[in-house]
């Protein structure tokens, strides 16, 4: 019954650029969240008090109202309540915004133009910051491999190991999947967003790369399943 009750992230996207707000509502939707989109100041203050996001992604440079307006606002109509978390999104990245940015309680600060891969794994942390989350625990873990997913550190037998963002992301959902086997085709979808019609060679090329840099030890995590895909766990006794 707890699975029925769960429901995606809502999370506003506020930014008068409308193929902005398309790539992220297409990207937090791909990746599990519900995505809502405003494309003013005072149309976002509109869409929060119909409907509470669990996370508002704010530009600055807006057409009527400016993020920071809208977020002195937003916080003036939450008084003592909860607070809706705020990650600004701008090309505007003085000290004195990002300063101003925090004063006003906001989360992250993201500027433009930035990867839609960080910024999800943004929107996550903060996530799990806001709902306690992060007093459990960001890391993952199986053997003596970790990876924490708020820093993004990744250690192998206690060592420190330096990935590239595609490698730390199909490093992830390997992680996140310990013991199962993945098809090609399901990691290609995964990690990349799409599939390479019978042609896996990048697939195989960072597949290799990680195993330079995570099975520099015994025992090997990281096997290929012959004829189906890949898989990270320990090797058979």
């Amino acid at each position: 019954m707890a699975d029925a009750d769960r429901r995606d992230p809502y999370v506003l996207v506020v930014d008068d650029e409308e193929h902005i707000t398309e790539l992220l509502a297409m990207g937090l939707g791909y990746n599990g969240f519900e995505v809502a989109r405003a494309a003013s100041g005072r149309s976002a203050l509109d869409s929060i008090a119909g409907r509470r996001p669990d996370l508002v992604i704010l530009d600055v440079m807006l057409p009527d109202l400016d993020g920071f307006e809208v977020a002195r606002r937003l916080r003036q109509a939450e008084g003592a309540g909860a607070k809706v978390p705020i990650i600004f999104l701008t090309a505007r990245d003085s000290t004195q915004d990002k300063v101003e940015g925090l004063r006003l309680g906001s989360d992250d600060y993201v500027t433009k133009p930035f990867s839609i891969e960080e910024l999800i794994e943004r929107v996550r942390a903060v996530l799990r910051r806001s709902s306690g989350a992060d007093a459990v625990s960001t890391r993952l873990s199986y053997a003596d491999l970790e990876l924490d997913e708020e820093t993004r550190d990744v250690w192998r037998a206690g060592k420190l190991v330096s990935l590239t963002a595609t490698e730390y992301k199909l490093l992830h959902y390997l992680l996140r999947n310990a013991r199962r086997v993945l098809t090609r085709e399901q990691i290609l979808e995964h990690v990349w967003d799409y599939t390479f019609s019978g042609n896996a060679s990048v697939l195989e090329t960072y597949i290799s790369y990680l195993r330079q840099k995570i099975d520099t030890v015994d025992p090997p995590l990281i096997h290929t399943i012959r004829g189906v895909g890949y898989s990270l766990r320990l090797p058979p006794e």
